[in-house]
């Protein structure tokens, strides 16, 4: 993600924002199996956050929602994972993984406070 420019406000634009960043970021590993293998999941986890909250704008229930975001939650805590190792492993340096975990993070944050509103009705 672009530190310069405002974050969208909207959490569908956001989520396939991050998305795109997790592809870009994908597309831009080394060519190593280690960074494959990586690279392969954080792509899976990491894309598949948008869709989980698609899925929950689209809900029936309240419990259809708040197990369609708890899931985009999981799924963001794997791709935390998954960048971490990145960093660690020295496979892709800070400066590149710190933006997209920021986002990661705040995703996170906005994603469990709609679960909580829900299951407090």
């Amino acid at each position: 993600m672009d530190s310069q420019r405002e974050k969208p406000v909207d959490l569908k634009t956001r989520t396939r924002e991050f998305s795109l960043a997790i592809i870009k970021l994908h597309c831009d590993l080394p060519k190593s199996t280690v960074a494959k293998v990586i690279g392969d999941q954080i792509l899976r986890s990491g894309t598949s956050v948008g869709a989980h909250y698609r899925e929950a704008t689209r809900s029936r229930s309240d419990a259809e929602f708040v197990s369609k975001i708890e899931g985009g939650l999981q799924e963001l805590e794997e791709t935390l994972y998954w960048l971490e190792l990145l960093k660690s492993a020295d496979i892709v340096p800070q400066e590149r993984i710190h933006p997209i975990a920021v986002e990661a993070d705040e995703i996170m944050a906005i994603m469990a406070t709609c679960a909580k509103k829900v299951k407090a009705r």
